[in-house]
């Protein structure tokens, strides 16, 4: 279970192989692999984006995302999690976040996987602003993302 908060882009082939060889030779063995990218959109709103700016306060942002972590281990056999999400200033298609979660079997990681991106995008303390040719503004949470958080609380898994 590893989550990191980091300005540099990471090498999503390089973590990816990095959790599948991790299990090799251990009594757990890794059957599945699911990992979800984002990335900064070129579009939203119907504005061209030019950048997206992240903000956090660390530690509280730290403990959030091994809150998030701790729960989806609780409630799916999962072997093990990465959660990394930079911060700082992203150009579209520059990438956000990488989650990624390994079990013996892919219900339980694509689950887990899920689960840990809709409360992310909900629950974890990061604020965005976007740099349009209109100007900058803050990103606002969206209902579906809040519904999609909703589903999870109305069944522990």
């Amino acid at each position: 279970m590893t989550v990191r908060i980091q300005i540099e882009d990471f090498d999503l082939g390089y973590e990816l192989m990095s959790m599948r060889l991790a299990g090799h030779g251990s009594k757990e063995s890794i059957g599945a692999l699911v990992s979800f990218v984002g990335q900064v959109r070129e579009l939203n709103d119907g504005d061209a984006i030019n950048t997206l700016t992240l903000e956090h306060y660390p530690e509280m942002t730290e403990k959030a995302l091994t809150a998030i972590e701790n729960e989806a281990k609780m409630r799916w056999d999962i072997i093990d999690s990465l959660i990394i999400h930079r911060v700082g200033t992203l150009k579209p298609q520059d990438q956000i976040v990488l989650v990624a979660v390994t079990s013996a079997h892919r219900g339980e990681a694509f689950n887990a996987c899920e689960f840990i991106m809709d409360y992310l995008k909900t629950s974890a303390p990061f604020w965005k602003k976007e740099a349009t040719s209109q100007g900058e503004r803050w990103v606002e949470a969206k209902l579906a993302d809040d519904a999609a958080k909703e589903r999870w609380e109305s069944h522990a898994g």
